[in-house]
């Protein structure tokens, strides 16, 4: 597509070129080298020299006696003629042509109206996207897909157990109409699949029309929202004319919120397009014309802001959530994309879904996807345990930055940290196990302790949370108690925020405060304006507002005391730790307990290095900083 709009630029160009080379000097072809004036005419005809003339309109050709040939140009002359008789000249006329112009010049004088409609139609097939050009406005951009080409099934699908079969019955009826029919009973008409982004909704909706063996059609939200009023609902009634010539099938729109909002919702109105997409799309779901056999299978990952007459009985019938996946719905899931590489034997993928708790189905996907890659870049022949760890570590912590360069003080200021954070950990008992440590930095962090819970957890304890706020201060704590309130970092920056989101939470939200009680305080409610969104606190009173801040100071002071009254009493673990991160740079979760608890060091490795009394240091910018990963 690239290279035809380059050749057809190049094309006007040229061709823009050469007119403009043509019309620049209209008389440039016309020779002048006989071209006489009239008076110098007149003369050679008084002395006798001019033999002939030939005489067309104002136009006279001649030839002189010795032979030479003239033009000249006549004014209207009455005497002309008779003078001419007079000196015996010859004369002939004839009057001026009057010939069909060629085609070339045709073209020629057309050239610049069919250079402008050419390149109107250019750029009104760049705005519509190619399909139809200007003629195709309101033509359905649904694409049909080739199942035999890469067919999916419910065996390509997993961690979804629930979600695959509420979707059955759907693949029932178009396998066996009348099996339903027969009861009088009505399969539901749309099905929205609803979940976070990479659970698997798409993959899910393929498996549907594969385990069906119907057509399949594919179109986004945003492909129906165009420039011109009426332009989507033309493409909503093409797609369903589309569907019934190709009935039972199914068509699948992902991201529906882009055409679905609620109508007449925010600050500015609602979109004409967008509503008259939307219903026309009501229309076509459940209206006086039934569209039997068509059924619409949609995404979305914003269920909330749907507009309630697509979510009701009889055109969304049935919501089908797609949760993020569990531990044995994560281990499926990489027994899936495992097929595809070959792993050591040794490999367990219960302990690899294990540590990935909060992974959705394509954020596993991409585990397996970097392990390989790690591999293939190390030339190894199988992917390995360490190529897995390596790559869970990349995509939960970002990548490993060996590259920047740190002096010895900011290092150990970074240690410190880190260690605070952890000894508070180990020192929580409704804390998550430590999975690792690290100062080497990653991504934005200088440095990071990473938890991971033994199981999966749908909801927190009030005693979870003030033990995540307490491991949170941990590290600014560390930095005050070594190295004094003068020279405490932007470091905490991260950590600061997470507590205050959480402890804020626990007061609006949760109703975890006993000053308080067990009410929502405020409506978080998020508006567009201008471009930025703005969120605004609603259904509360100035008094209140100033409980609910004293409130949430007091949330976070209490997780900084415990912090402090941690670190204080355990100021030989904290110096311990330190040096083992500032000599080995990361320690697993097993290695900390062993050295804290034991004081066995890492195998191979019992020489920890003393460090200098330097206590001066500076963590760097805000932007980087060490966080706690949950």
């Amino acid at each position: 597509m690239n290279f035809k709009n380059l050749a057809m630029w190049a094309i006007i160009v040229f061709l823009t070129i050469g007119l403009y080379n043509m019309f620049k000097n209209p008389q440039a072809n016309i020779s002048k080298k006989n071209q006489i004036n009239f008076s110098e005419f007149l003369t050679e005809v008084d002395n006798g020299r001019v033999v002939k003339v030939e005489i067309k309109g104002n136009n006279i050709n001649g030839v002189l006696s010795d032979g030479n040939n003239f033009s000249t140009y006549s004014p209207n002359d009455p005497n002309l003629i008779e003078k001419l008789s007079s000196k015996g000249v010859a004369i002939s006329a004839a009057p001026l042509d009057e010939k069909m112009p060629s085609l070339f010049g045709v073209l020629l004088s057309w050239f610049p109206m069919l250079l402008l409609i050419a390149v109107w139609i250019f750029f009104m097939r760049q705005m519509q996207g190619g399909k139809g050009g200007a003629m195709g406005f309101g033509r359905s951009k649904a694409k049909m897909m080739n199942e035999l080409k890469g067919k999916v099934t419910f065996n390509d699908v997993a961690g979804v157990e629930e979600a695959k079969e509420e979707v059955e019955e759907v693949v029932e009826f178009l396998r066996d109409p009348k099996k339903f029919s027969r009861l009088g009973g009505k399969i539901p008409r749309g099905c929205l699949l609803v979940g976070p982004p990479g659970t698997g909704k798409t993959l899910l909706a393929r498996a549907i029309a594969g385990e069906a063996g119907v057509p399949f059609f594919t179109i986004s939200g945003s492909d129906f929202v165009e420039m011109f009023v009426g332009v989507g609902a033309s493409r909503v009634r093409d797609m369903f004319e589309q569907g019934k010539k190709h009935s039972p099938c199914i068509i699948f729109i992902d991201e529906i919120d882009a055409v679905g909002r609620s109508r007449g919702a925010g600050l500015g109105g609602g979109n004409d397009e967008r509503e008259q997409t939307l219903n026309q799309l009501l229309v076509e779901m459940d209206g006086f014309d039934t569209n039997e056999g068509v059924i619409i299978i949609a995404a979305t990952n914003r269920p909330d802001v749907l507009d309630p007459a697509l979510l009701r009985p009889g055109r969304f019938d049935r919501q089908v959530v797609v949760s993020l996946p569990d531990i044995i719905g994560r281990e499926k899931i990489l027994k899936v994309h495992s097929k595809k590489i070959s792993m050591a034997p040794d490999i367990n993928l219960r302990t690899v879904a294990r540590g990935t708790p909060g992974f959705s189905g394509a954020d596993l996907a991409n585990l397996v996807n970097e392990s390989a890659l790690l591999a293939a870049r190390k030339n190894k022949r199988i992917v390995t345990n360490q190529e897995f760890e390596e790559a869970k570590d990349k995509v939960m912590m970002g990548a490993e930055r060996r590259s920047m360069v740190m002096t010895e003080e900011e290092k150990k200021l970074t240690a410190y940290h880190e260690a605070g954070h952890a000894i508070v950990t180990i020192n929580e008992k409704a804390a998550y196990p430590i999975h690792k440590a690290t100062i080497i930095p990653r991504g934005r962090a200088l440095g990071m302790v990473m938890q991971l819970p033994e199981k999966d957890e749908v909801s927190q304890t009030r005693e979870q949370l003030h033990a995540q706020m307490a491991i949170a201060m941990g590290g600014r704590v560390a930095e005050e108690l070594i190295f004094g309130d003068d020279k405490v970092t932007t470091g905490a920056v991260s950590d600061i925020e997470q507590a205050t989101k959480r402890a804020r939470a626990m007061v609006m939200r949760a109703g975890l405060s006993k000053e308080l009680g067990p009410v929502a305080y405020g409506e978080n409610e998020e508006e567009v304006f201008l471009g930025r969104s703005v969120a605004r606190q609603q259904n509360m009173s100035e008094e209140t507002a100033k409980k609910v801040d004293a409130e949430i100071r007091k949330f976070v002071e209490k997780g900084y005391e415990r912090a402090r009254k941690v670190l204080t009493e355990k100021i030989d673990d904290l110096h311990k730790l330190a040096k083992a991160l500032l000599t080995y740079e990361t320690l697993t979760g097993k290695e900390i307990e062993d050295l804290v608890n034991k004081n066995i060091y890492p195998a191979g490795k019992q020489d920890v290095k003393d460090e200098s009394d330097d206590q001066s240091s500076a963590l760097g910018s805000i932007g980087l900083k060490p966080k706690i990963v949950h």
